[in-house]
């Protein structure tokens, strides 16, 4: 597909329907790859994505499963609409000579978007894990308390002091701008970025390039079913590929700890325990999860921002008279 050009306001309004709708649809399956991902070879709560959504839904209720999403609901506008215009800014410099995009430009403007995102990724990543992986912890915490209540020498009654204290995204937010500074909530940055940067650098040109087959000439739109299904197929290839660095991230991001559940201090020993200790397919934990997550969240955004919802929208509004 031709690299058409849109107005700013229309590349944002677009990313950011694209992401709202996204989210909403996909959101359980996403948690549910958190938790999975966090869980070690302690204390296992969950054994597949399935039993988690479960699990989920019968101890902390339906809205269980949307824990953390206003978090992703508030920022995936900016954060989406960060991404796709800025691809299509990399991508619009890259190819002012004129020329086709060479696979190497494509994947350079892909690493462009990638580094830009995380300006908003990185907190909204950190806040979000928390949320969502606060359930998993407490249910651990009073399976273990339920446990120790049925062996006598660890005392009777522990099941019944451990209470859950929910909390909320703005108390964490404070409480790491208190003790940490704005740097709290960047703590993971450098691994959100060998997470994101690799992943734009594989999902924009395959899309661009899969998206190209269903044109119907070399300066024509693809219908809306070949922009959603190129976005699918380039997302969950790009998601499996970086499965690895997210679990890194998840990992590190992850304020509190379960149960003999290993601490680290930073990617590399992040990934040396992860090996040593769970063994390499550690590595993959979550990516199906992973893969339905991002495969719809991107063929959607792709059919949104590429149907042009936002243009409509632009159209519809009172235009100013000079």
């Amino acid at each position: 597909m031709a690299d058409k050009q849109i107005s700013l306001p229309a590349k944002l309004i677009n990313g950011g329907i694209a992401g709202l709708i996204g989210v909403t649809c996909v959101f359980p399956i996403d948690l549910a790859k958190t938790r999975l991902q966090n869980q070690q070879n302690g204390q296992r709560m969950y054994t597949s994505m399935s039993d988690c959504l479960i699990k989920t839904i019968r101890s902390e209720g339906y809205f269980g499963m949307y824990r953390g999403a206003a978090v992703n609901l508030t920022l995936v506008t900016p954060e989406k609409a960060i991404k796709l215009a800025a691809n299509d800014f990399f991508r619009f410099h890259l190819g002012k000579d004129g020329k086709k995009l060479t696979l190497m430009k494509e994947m350079l403007a892909g690493c462009g978007a990638g580094t830009c995102q995380v300006i908003v990724t990185t907190p909204m990543e950190m806040l979000k894990i928390q949320l969502q992986d606060a359930g998993r912890i407490a249910a651990q915490k009073k399976l273990m308390a339920a446990q120790a209540q049925l062996n006598p020498s660890t005392g009777a009654g522990a099941a019944e002091s451990i209470v859950e204290t929910r909390t909320t995204a703005m108390q964490i937010t404070k409480e790491l701008l208190r003790s940490k500074g704005v740097a709290g909530l960047y703590k993971g940055l450098g691994a959100t970025l060998l997470r994101d940067v690799p992943f734009s650098i594989v999902y924009f040109p395959l899309f661009a390039n899969l998206n190209k087959l269903g044109q119907p000439s070399p300066d024509g739109k693809a219908p809306f079913y070949v922009s959603f299904l190129a976005g699918c197929a380039a997302g969950s290839t790009a998601a499996v590929a970086v499965n690895p660095c997210d679990v890194i991230k998840t990992r590190l991001q992850s304020l509190q700890r379960g149960v003999n559940e290993d601490t680290y201090s930073g990617i590399i020993d992040c990934a040396r325990k992860i090996w040593r200790n769970e063994g390499p397919t550690a590595f993959f934990k979550g990516a199906y999860c992973r893969a339905l997550v991002i495969a719809p969240l991107f063929g959607i955004a792709q059919v949104v921002y590429f149907i042009g919802i936002a243009e409509f929208i632009l159209d519809m509004l009172p235009k100013r008279r000079n």
